[in-house]
């Protein structure tokens, strides 16, 4: 197992040489943000990234995430051009010695809260997803500051693919996650790439929009759309977590055991009513995900994949990128590993 961190490269306020201070960081999951999505990534330009975090002693460990154009999930007459330039992002990416390369097939949107930096009695700050808030959000005006996509397209943009997917139903989606995966996942296997698709955070439909991996099943289902080792998840239990009827230990169990789980996500979460949820400090006490159940798993199953500490809180007034300063991630990277240290010794 290694541990490793979450680094959005220079403009990060967290550096290189912070995270490797935390004693049991090796790792970095990093991305290049200045590709537009669709375009081929540039071997050169990955190898750039692996050398600037390899000279602060650090290893490029995974590759978060090579965005999946909205043409492909859609599943339009354009589709090939896109995955064709994909396939070729993971050629490079294993090129430059890089083994897991994470993707999410949300619709438009990626993870999505209602609150940034919500007070908790401690001090600290953390994110909070109220569903009645999100639901009545203007998607153009509102989610501008929150973690969303829609920055990333002109209105006309948004609009037209609004409505493209009010036209598709999940198993139109299904299909189309199917038909890229079938391109993809053979030529990820001859690059010694794993893919690690990333749940859908939250897990439910957002704004009317399709949204299918949500679920125990909808994991499993995945793993079965195309046979290979190279066809896995990125499990997160943040996300997923926040679907109730989800036994995360045993998840991590089944995933491990059959070689689908090359990298997990950890975070916790406390459920405020069906629907909403705030983020947490990472230990199994703060909040409803079972941390220690779900790396006692990692551990039973002789883990050989990476872990990364996911959404921090905001604490001792830190400024960073939301949910991703460098203090709260330290703390649980600690808590975690201490963990792991603890079950895998016992065996």
């Amino acid at each position: 197992m290694q541990m490793t961190f979450r680094w959005y490269g220079d403009d990060d306020p967290v550096k290189l040489k912070q995270i490797r201070q935390v004693p049991v960081i090796k790792g970095i999951v990093g991305s290049l943000f200045e590709i537009p999505v669709g375009k081929v990534w540039p071997v050169d330009q990955v190898r750039e990234l692996k050398n600037k975090i390899e000279e602060q002693n650090l290893e490029l460990s995974a590759i978060e995430s090579i965005p999946v154009h909205e043409d492909i999930k859609l599943g339009k007459s354009n589709r090939d051009k896109y995955i064709e330039n994909y396939v070729e992002s993971i050629r490079n990416v294993g090129k430059a010695g890089i083994d897991i390369a994470v993707y999410n097939f949300m619709p438009v949107f990626d993870w999505t809260r209602s609150e940034l930096y919500s007070p908790n009695q401690d001090g600290s700050k953390s994110m909070l997803y109220n569903h009645e808030e999100v639901e009545n959000l203007n998607i153009r005006e509102d989610l501008m500051d929150l973690p969303a996509w829609a920055g990333d397209y002109t209105q006309e943009e948004l609009d037209d693919l609004m409505k493209e997917y009010s036209e598709i139903a999940e198993e139109d989606l299904w299909k189309n996650l199917k038909y890229f995966l079938e391109k993809v996942v053979p030529v990820a296997e001859e690059s010694g790439v794993r893919l690690a698709i990333h749940p859908d955070d939250p897990p439910w439909s957002i704004f009317g929009l399709p949204r299918i991996i949500k679920s125990e099943e909808a994991i499993k289902r995945v793993t079965k759309l195309v046979d290979s080792p190279a066809n896995g998840i990125s499990l997160c239990t943040g996300s997923l977590g926040a679907n109730r009827d989800v036994d995360l230990p045993g998840l991590t169990d089944y995933l491990a055991a059959r070689d689908r789980l090359p990298f997990i996500h950890i975070r916790n979460i406390k459920y405020l009513n069906e629907v909403d949820f705030k983020e947490t400090a990472h230990p199994t006490q703060e909040g409803n995900v079972d941390v220690r159940g779900v790396v006692k798993a990692l551990a039973d199953n002789n883990f050989d994949g990476i872990i990364r500490p996911d959404h921090g809180r905001k604490i001792w007034e830190e400024e960073s990128i939301p949910g991703y300063g460098l203090y709260d991630r330290a703390l649980g990277s600690m808590y975690l590993y201490g963990l792991w240290e603890a079950f895998s010794n016992k065996k």
